[in-house]
């Protein structure tokens, strides 16, 4: 009982409805469109207006920050409907693309300083909109998918987005190859605007399901204390920080070290960045069934050990022990995106095993919150304090300490810190990661050599 919730399990069959298939194909054009406006692209677009350390940031902190703003919209879902909620807000989205993919077009009439303020008035409302209406899909799609199968929908959900974000990623490589014109950003962003506006179509064909009766009806005030004080939950927003704070700043401030280093061109970064995408989908590969059958824990650390490995390599990288070679930062980008897949796998499926059915959208909301909030807080820190070290350069222990290496290495802190934590959340059923990493690094490769031998 949590805030006079009573916590139980679903009872629905162990089968995924039909009509979940369009969610998919959504996941898939939704992917093709946000990747466009909040990646790469975009940090390279605000590079080229100006934007340093501490604006790139807040560009990259603004999605995740603004999801607080699903704390003030969670007591409206169930009165709205999460389908009605959800595809309102995302229609809103796809307005402010379209005049994102205007702003390029004026360097004529307006100056590098107001494009940038317009720009990031563009990207505040597209982030508002999502923050407030995202708060309805969670609750939508644990209704829908029975519980002993939610670890196999995510990894596929996974792979559809992680396969769109390479082909887009890819795509926007060879459209602004080096030294780009800003018409070529325009219609990046035209693009994105128009796959926003395919995926609605397969978002409006999602199956609806009833929202609760308490949630529709309820006026009582939301018992936030006792959601965040029940102890799984409680354990389960901890890690979150700690991650968030680990890896929250690699993605936008990779790109600013790679930019800044002058080897790569516009075209060759995002080909790197694609492969961030490639490693997501390897998760598919990796957890597949398993996370269903063995838990979340040992995907949480394997996830943690690779993200590690990771960033020493970015350290070395960054601290001149390393030659950042195109074959080195691409694998680099690939152990990067693995590692963000499987957090993001192993949380989202932990906590909807945690979250009642009754009061469930509250308990998204304040997940969403906290770990959204803190990945959207930790890249504006971690901007400032780049901005703040500035060129400073010193060498020790083998490495030149910089703004980047020093980054990266504090961000392979917080990933012990994480480590830490995540051995204390509660998953009773959970395997060990030993028991994981033997099925992955010694069981598959041995009865895929089997199949081989038979079939020779």
């Amino acid at each position: 009982m949590v805030g006079g919730w009573m916590i139980t399990a679903d009872a629905s069959p162990e089968r995924l409805d039909p009509g979940l298939r369009n969610a998919f194909w959504f996941a898939t054009f939704n992917a093709f469109s946000f990747q466009m406006v909040l990646s790469s692209p975009m940090f390279l677009y605000a590079r080229g207006l100006g934007a340093g350390a501490t604006v790139l940031g807040l560009i990259a902190g603004m999605m995740p920050l603004l999801v607080i703003l699903q704390i003030f919209s969670a007591p409206y879902v169930g009165r709205v409907g999460y389908k009605r909620f959800v595809y309102g807000g995302w229609t809103i989205r796809v307005m402010f693309i379209c005049a994102m993919a205007v702003l390029p077009l004026l360097g004529g009439v307006l100056d590098k300083t107001t494009r940038l303020a317009l720009l990031l008035a563009a990207l505040f409302g597209f982030n508002f909109s999502r923050g407030v209406s995202s708060c309805g899909w969670l609750p939508w799609i644990t209704a829908l998918v029975p519980p002993s199968i939610r670890g196999r929908y995510l990894t596929v959900e996974t792979a559809f987005v992680n396969l769109a974000s390479f082909l887009v990623m890819i795509l926007a490589a060879g459209a602004l190859g080096s030294n780009p014109p800003e018409w070529r950003f325009a219609a990046l962003f035209a693009f994105s605007a128009a796959m926003g506006a395919v995926s609605l179509s397969f978002l409006k064909r999602v199956p609806d399901v009833e929202t609760p009766v308490e949630e529709r009806f309820s006026h009582q005030p939301v018992p936030w204390g006792a959601i965040a004080g029940f102890a799984p939950f409680r354990r389960l927003l901890c890690f979150a920080i700690a991650w968030a704070f680990a890896y929250g700043g690699v993605a936008v401030f990779t790109v600013a070290f790679l930019k800044q280093l002058g080897v790569f061109s516009e075209g060759q970064i995002l080909l790197v960045t694609s492969a961030t995408f490639l490693g997501g989908l390897a998760s598919l590969g990796l957890m597949r069934e398993r996370l269903d059958r063995l838990g979340s824990k040992p995907a949480l650390m394997l996830a943690q050990c690779l993200c590690l490995v990771t960033l020493a390599g970015w350290t070395a990288v960054a601290g001149r022990l390393l030659t950042p070679t195109l074959a080195l930062v691409t694998a680099l980008a690939m152990l990067s995106g693995l590692c963000g897949a499987l957090v993001q796998l192993a949380n989202t499926r932990l906590v909807m095993g945690i979250a009642p059915r009754m009061g469930r959208s509250h308990f998204f909301a304040l997940f969403s919150v906290v770990s959204n909030v803190s990945l959207g807080v930790a890249p504006m820190l971690w901007g400032f304090a780049i901005d703040v070290v500035g060129s400073l350069e010193r060498r020790a222990g083998g490495l030149e300490w910089n703004r980047f290496s020093l980054f990266f290495s504090a961000a392979a802190g917080f990933v012990l810190v994480a480590s830490v934590l995540c051995r204390r959340l509660e998953e009773p059923e959970a395997s060990s990661m030993e028991t994981l990493a033997r099925e992955v690094l010694i069981q598959s490769p041995q009865k895929l050599l089997l199949r081989l031998w038979h079939r020779g």
